[in-house]
């Protein structure tokens, strides 16, 4: 256990049932105060740029619900989280139903509020057009580009939908036309989804971004993969954005464009730990997580079991330093 003083704690679930009380991430203290925290867990509940089903705006509420069930202790990185860092539910931001770009204002100025205070983001989406928002934020803090390290099933690098340049399918089209990420230090991965045409891969790459698509990461394996991840994002500041999309329909069917062919919650949780390891890490978002749709919580719980082994994993990395 780590000699700093930790200011926030979850509730006790042995004194108190998961079942009770007031939503919070992992019974996390609610707070709008950044005192003290090192790692900040808010909602961004926003959909308006998704392009097929709709709900993902109730995500950030399906995910806390769900992570109720967790607990401190991390056997994967064999690490108590609370023991380790302050990390506080800040609640959500408050976007402008139907408006992106106003929403984007929201989304980027709560971001620099949050990474100015020194404190660690993890976003909960919201579909992912908000990655773009909180990239200009916290590279206007950091006052340089980061290594993005993306699963998804889909590149997301596409100029604009139907005549706007805004959607959840272009963030990173305009992450990389705003200088916002290190093309030569970033990867996508598990990319499988059909595409309007092959540019939406061929782009990223002229830019000097590296894709494993899905079938390339079946065909190697998750130890591989994760070796090639860890030589791309080495040294640099990470940002991790995951789409929930990255895991099977199976395992994730309540997100807005669900894909065959894709990855178990077992290989996202292996995939995630050991690219992350020891790594520099900025922030993480976790998008398009859609209740409406899924089957007894599993995509909410998969989203929130993602966010809880990434914030055991900033633990585990300040404990090894």
């Amino acid at each position: 256990m780590s000699d700093k003083i930790i200011t926030y704690q979850p509730v006790d679930s042995l004194r108190s049932p998961r079942f009770s009380g007031v939503r919070t991430f992992m019974r996390l203290p609610h707070g709008d105060g950044l005192e003290d925290a090192d790692v900040a867990v808010f909602g961004v509940p926003f959909d308006t740029g998704v392009s097929f089903r709709p709900g993902a705006r109730f995500g950030p509420a399906a995910i806390r619900d769900e992570s109720i069930i967790l607990k401190p202790y991390c056997p994967i990185t064999d690490v108590n989280i609370v023991e380790n860092i302050s990390v506080l539910d800040y609640g959500d931001i408050d976007t402008v139903p139907g408006y992106i770009d106003d929403s984007f204002t929201a989304i980027e100025e709560k971001m620099v509020e949050i990474c100015g205070s020194g404190v660690i983001p993890v976003c909960m989406g919201g579909d992912h057009s908000i990655s773009l928002p909180l990239l200009r934020g916290l590279t206007k803090v950091l006052k340089e580009p980061v290594a993005l390290l993306h699963f998804d099933a889909h590149s997301d690098t596409i100029p604009g939908y139907f005549g706007r340049d805004y959607n959840h399918g272009t963030p990173f089209y305009w992450a990389l036309e705003e200088g916002l990420i290190k093309p030569e230090h970033s990867i996508q991965v598990g990319i499988r989804g059909p595409l309007y045409s092959r540019d939406a891969l061929d782009y990223p790459k002229r830019r000097g971004m590296e894709i494993i698509t899905g079938p390339q990461l079946h065909e190697m394996g998750v130890a591989a993969a994760v070796e090639g991840i860890r030589e791309r994002i080495a040294g640099q500041p990470v940002y991790v954005s995951f789409d929930v999309d990255f895991l099977d329909a199976v395992y994730a069917p309540g997100t807005g464009t669900p894909e065959i062919g894709g990855f178990t919650s077992h290989q996202a949780l292996q995939l995630l730990a050991g690219s992350c390891a020891n790594m520099n890490l900025k922030g993480m978002d976790l998008v398009e997580v859609m209740p409406a749709q899924d089957n007894a919580g599993v995509t909410a719980l998969a989203g929130a079991s993602l966010i809880h082994l990434f914030l055991a994993q900033v633990a585990k990395n300040l404990q090894d330093q």
